[in-house]
């Protein structure tokens, strides 16, 4: 446990120089999304959706895994549309135990989505995907709203 909180801060530092580097959101999202993936084993999709406040719609940013279908997701509707609507982290341990749930890949174990917030509104979320059954701890979920605590200012 105490490796994975040291992965966890290490990445954190990493995600920090990235967003104040010198390239695009997009780019940065990106990056970030990789270095997720490629350095912790049960990140198996990592992405990012961007809430359009207005439509009250998530629109499908920047991401690494397998191609998605869900380009646009209504707030309410599948797990990132209730995170959103909700403004709150959602950790779906088992993916098959959920009614509101839009599989993406029948791969697809379990969720987790955090929000990233700016000024009290949702901006954005990051969602990730593992093929794994009940992988996410309390760390990754600090973790992961560290990271998007770190993002707000991309928006």
């Amino acid at each position: 446990m105490e490796n994975k909180k040291k992965k966890f801060n290490l990445l954190l530092k990493q995600v920090k120089m990235i967003v104040n580097g010198k390239s695009g959101r997009d780019e940065k999202l990106k990056v970030i999304c990789q270095l997720l993936k490629d350095n912790i084993d049960y990140y198996d999709w990592v992405g990012f959706y961007i809430a359009d406040i207005s439509k009250r719609i998530l629109f499908l940013g920047p991401y690494v895994g397998e191609p998605t279908e869900h380009k646009r997701i209504p707030f309410g509707k599948g797990i990132c549309g209730q995170a959103a609507e909700r403004k709150e982290t959602f950790v779906i341990q088992d993916v098959t135990k959920q009614t509101n749930y839009l599989s993406c890949s029948p791969k697809v174990k379990s969720e987790v989505v955090v929000p990233i917030f700016k000024n009290g509104e949702i901006v954005g979320q990051i969602d990730i995907d593992s093929h794994s059954i009940s992988p996410f701890t309390k760390d990754d979920y600090q973790f992961l709203k560290a990271i998007c605590r770190n993002l707000s200012v991309l928006f």
